[in-house]
């Protein structure tokens, strides 16, 4: 079993057993002899180095093994009672005190005797107080509890009691004493009036130590739990659905504890006739509060909901997490209720109340926050340690919210100060250069606001006059890629005393703090140490052990383990489509150190395989490509490193199925990643480009238009002016042309030579204005009229006569 250093528990191995058991024994009995409180003593804390004793049995190696002499026995031999370490085995615990009756806290400790209990109210001395008094037991007794005294003082506070033997001190608990009360409603029922077939919904809520018990009464009698229409719910609120006209009275609540009795005012219901029985949307009269509670207790989450139809409520998390079954309980139509809370149970629960058969809901929601009280994941561990050497006490805690941890030594809070540092959130604690005036006990304590819990070690300092010297000449020889054969010689003064060594072994890389240890006999010079990891340095060191404590450790060595191939990786085969695989695998560090990976491949039954492809360790997947689909082929994977290639997975795929049935799946694109990601930038810029040459030929196209319909409108002006035309039919067509460009536009291009009742209709449809008014406008104001009509501002062209034609110039007529 590997431990941290801190904890000082070696691991013994499995051919060590008999000879450490009985060592123990034969160094027990030669204790025995010594008649001395101090070697007993001594003697304890070397059982902690060799490793943790139970009744009957000892842990070595990992393994229960069982030992000739037990803990037990020892201690009743050495008259030391049950147990060395002083703990408590009873603690006080809260209390919720009547006026005038009594009270008894609980305390009791365990350990090496004598053992004195004493007890402590908000931090200070119970020193002969008249009205408490200890019991043999150590337990506290107040026969007459009261709140408040002839001196103005109280019973309640915050008590704890303090353990101490010679060995040190340890601090229980705080207990809170508080008296019980009851307060008056400050939450009660109002009147209401309510139509009949709807829902009531009346609350009281009232403050008390204990916590009160709520009923309610309708008319002065206690309401029949039993009608399902009725819900009491234990946060004091009571609900009534498909009101009824026998349902009107006089509501009130009643809460009792052992303070008393407390009666909220009333309340009157009155219930009317329906007044409309038509379709009401579903809506939610109360939804769920946030609540905080602890493990262990119950949580009740209201949703009442009203409609017509009668909406059915359902609950869910917002998370998606399901809510569960176990410990969970729907009361009335909708309420839920959860048992049994643990910190799983946090989250934000959604009420919902969904019209029937429809999709139509109303939701509300509201957040449960569970908290779990300070829990020992680690707890510290008894060590003993040589003067000059280094203590670390770890202790890790759990809780929610998360815990902080406070040290005592001796009952006294420890603050972090020269050789003694905390580290990690205060979960470990560090002791370095240890003297004589570090020798304590060490408690951890771990509070939040669910609870606190404590935990007690006890640091020894080893007494180091006379010991032996350090062991010689530690030599280390690999054994194998897992283990490493360790080799020393005796001390070279102060043999005559030693009953064991132990072996430290750290790797190389590790901080001191995982260093774990190995013990043997004293007649043993050579240990193997197993169980290590291949291609791994590791350093050594020995220590010899007597009943006054250990020697200075020998010299350190370092030295590594054989390298081995890796292990065997998993191979799955995933079918892509009728001509290829893909050969996937999971990397594992019981892989071992690997560089790469070997992937083959063949039709069976040919014997000569494709590949190997050497894929780098970082790889774990490889699609293989135009494959024959009417072939059985084997797929071949093995892990390598400098040392060699590890042993192979294999395994068999056939493509005639993919092949058989429709391809779903595209076939497979061998090409890389890199390839891929440039045809598909190529792609995308060819797709850029065919679609702005698209725009520029639109744009061409428009602009041609745009001109030759400009030039056949040049046309028709050049015929209009024509002097055929009489000048006041001229000046007609030429102001209506100003005011309506766009009409000559689409009327096309007028004939000159055409018919007298053509004239005569456009006489009709363009009447003329005054002809002064027409003979101001010059010929040419038709050109701008059209060119502005047709050609937008930001666009101009240069005006062009068409081929094969001759620009006509008139000349204004004489009236112009």
């Amino acid at each position: 079993m590997h431990v941290q250093n801190g904890a000082n528990v070696p691991r013994l191995s499995q051919r060590r057993v008999t000879e450490t058991c009985c060592l123990a024994g034969s160094a027990l009995w030669l204790l025995r002899s010594l008649q001395t409180a101090f070697t007993c003593r001594i003697l304890a804390e070397f059982f902690f180095v060799l490793g943790p004793l139970q009744s009957e049995t000892m842990v070595c190696g990992g393994r229960w093994c069982r030992c000739g002499l037990s803990l037990s026995l020892i201690l009743s031999i050495l008259g030391l009672g049950h147990s060395v370490e002083l703990a408590f085995t009873a603690e006080p615990s809260d209390e919720v005190a009547v006026p005038g009756q009594p009270v008894t806290l609980l305390c009791s400790a365990d350990g090496v005797q004598p053992i004195t209990i004493t007890w402590r109210k908000n931090g200070a001395p119970l020193w002969n107080e008249a009205s408490v008094f200890p019991l043999p037991n150590g337990s506290l007794y107040i026969p007459f509890f009261q709140v408040n005294k002839e001196d103005g003082s109280s019973d309640q506070g915050d008590y704890d009691c303090v353990a101490q033997n010679r060995f040190g001190t340890v601090v229980s608990r705080k207990a809170r004493v508080q008296a019980a009360a009851i307060s008056d409603f400050h939450i009660f029922p109002w009147d209401a009036t309510l139509e009949e077939g709807g829902v009531a919904r009346f609350q009281c809520q009232i403050h008390g130590l204990p916590e009160p018990d709520i009923v309610w009464e309708r008319s002065g009698e206690i309401i029949d739990t039993e009608n399902p229409r009725y819900t009491l719910l234990p946060t004091g609120v009571l609900q009534i659905t498909a009101l009824q006209a026998e349902d009107a009275g006089t509501f009130r609540c009643v809460a009792s504890n052992a303070a008393g009795v407390k009666y909220s005012p009333e309340a009157v219901l009155t219930v009317t006739g329906p007044h409309y029985t038509g379709y009401k949307d579903p809506m939610i009269l109360v939804g769920p509060e946030n609540l905080t509670k602890t493990v262990h207790q119950t949580a009740i989450l209201e949703c009442m909901a009203t409609g017509n139809p009668r909406p059915i409520v359902s609950w869910s998390r917002l998370d998606g997490r399901p809510i569960g079954v176990e410990g969970i309980q729907v009361l009335g139509t909708g309420n839920l209720m959860i048992s049994d809370l643990t910190v799983h149970h946090s989250g934000v629960y959604v009420c919902a109340a969904n019209k029937p058969g429809t999709r139509v809901r109303r939701t509300a929601q509201g957040r449960l926050v569970v908290q779990a009280p300070a829990e020992f994941v680690q707890h510290p561990q008894s060590i003993a340690r040589p003067v000059g050497t280094t203590a670390i006490f770890t202790c890790l805690a759990q809780g929610e919210p998360p815990p902080q941890i406070t040290w005592l030594k001796n009952g006294q809070e420890l603050k972090p100060r020269g050789h003694i540092k905390l580290k990690n959130n205060n979960s470990s604690l560090t002791i370095s250069g240890i003297s004589q005036e570090d020798e304590a006990i060490y408690q951890c304590i771990a509070q939040n606001s669910a609870g606190s819990r404590q935990a007690s070690a006890r640091l020894s300092v080893m007494w180091a006059e006379g010991l032996p010297g350090a062991p010689q000449d530690i030599t280390a020889t690999t054994v194998s890629s897992t283990s490493i054969q360790i080799s020393w010689k005796e001390p070279l003064e102060n043999t005559e005393e030693i009953i064991g060594y132990v072996v430290h072994i750290r790797k190389i890389e590790d901080p001191v703090q995982l260093e774990y240890q190995e013990a043997v006999s004293k007649d043993t010079f050579q240990q193997t140490v197993t169980d290590l990891e291949p291609s791994t340095g590791y350093v050594f060191y020995i220590k010899a052990y007597t009943s006054r404590g250990a020697s200075k450790a020998s010299a350190s060595v370092v030295q590594s383990t054989l390298g081995e191939v890796p292990a065997v990786p998993s191979l799955y085969i995933k079918v892509l489509n009728s001509t290829a695989i893909q050969a996937a695998w999971e990397p594992s560090i019981k892989l071992g150190q690997n560089e790469g990976f070997k992937l083959y491949y063949r039709k069976v039954p040919l014997p000569y395989y494709t590949g190997p492809m050497l894929l780098p360790s970082n790889v774990t997947a490889y699609n293989i490509c135009r494959l024959d689909p009417l072939v059985v082929y084997e797929v071949k994977l093995l892990a390598f490193n400098q040392h060699g290639d590890g042993n192979s997975t294999v395994r068999f795929v056939s493509l005639k199925e993919a092949s058989a049935r429709a391809v779903l799946n595209p076939s497979c694109n061998c090409v890389g990643d890199e390839q891929r990601a440039k045809s598909s930038t190529t792609g995308i810029i060819i797709g850029i480009h065919i679609g702005v040459t698209c725009i520029i030929f639109c744009v061409l196209f428009l602009m041609f238009g745009y001109r030759g319909r400009l030039m056949k409108c040049k046309a028709s002006q050049d015929q209009i002016s024509a002097p055929q035309v009489a000048g006041g039919v001229n000046g007609r067509i030429s102001h209506r042309s100003v005011q309506n460009g766009a009409t000559l536009m689409d009327t096309g291009v007028l004939e000159l030579k055409g018919k007298v009742s053509d004239l005569n209709e456009m006489e009709h449809l363009f009447p003329h204005t005054p002809r002064h008014r027409t003979e101001a406008i010059p010929s040419h104001s038709l050109d701008v009229t059209l060119v502005s009509a047709i050609i937008p501002d930001e666009i101009s062209f240069a005006e062009e006569d068409p081929p094969g034609t001759q620009a006509i110039n008139h000349p204004p007529s004489a009236k112009d």
